[in-house]
């Protein structure tokens, strides 16, 4: 069997930087996908749900590749924290996460289109705000502005900051990607990792 080409089923920066930390050369491919919830749909299931449509969707019209799906939702308690879009939504998200826990739910799906074989993880990430100040909203605000990141923070820039702790068995799914998780679906498919 030849070796398959690897799809990122995703146009995410952040995502793709993950990636390229494991794979030199993959492709990318924007995958249309409607995102919106289902009815009494819980985070962990809307997250493992999206990440496999992303990669069927991606996977469409390919052959021997590997495609890769990945959704990240963001729980504070019942309520789904979106990416902000606006300074204001940003701090209002950070002011409610304040001395709670967020969990972070990240679908991951791989579809091997060489036999439409899917293999598919789920990773939960609990983030532990501490007790945030106004003042000290603002100053991450404005030294981040990350408008496009679920919860309103980067923890792999100054959004760390903001924790007492991370729960998690892969510090790269709260970024939005798992790699360890990934890493072992790619293995499964035959996909040569070190």
């Amino acid at each position: 069997m030849s070796v398959p080409r690897i799809v990122l089923g995703s146009t995410s920066r952040y995502r793709a930087g993950l990636l390229h930390r494991i794979i030199d050369d993959f492709e990318q491919a924007a995958p249309d996908t409607d995102e919106t919830p289902l009815p009494a749909e819980t985070p962990r299931a809307r997250a493992a749900r999206l990440a496999e449509a992303k990669a069927r969707a991606a996977a469409s019209n390919r052959s021997d590749a590997l495609v890769i799906g990945s959704d990240q939702v963001a729980a504070l308690g019942d309520t789904v924290l979106h990416k902000p879009g606006s300074i204001e939504i940003a701090h209002e998200q950070l002011r409610a996460s304040s001395g709670k826990v967020v969990d972070f739910f990240t679908g991951l799906c791989v579809v091997d289109t060489r036999d439409g074989h899917c293999r598919s993880a789920l990773d939960l990430t609990r983030v532990v705000f501490r007790e945030l100040t106004d003042a000290e909203i603002d100053r991450y605000l404005e030294r981040e502005r990350p408008l496009d990141c679920a919860g309103s923070f980067k923890s792999e820039a100054g959004g760390i900051t903001l924790f007492e702790r991370i729960e998690s068995t892969d510090p790269t799914a709260l970024i939005g990607l798992p790699l360890i998780a990934l890493a072992k679906l790619l293995r499964e498919a035959g996909f040569a990792l070190p």
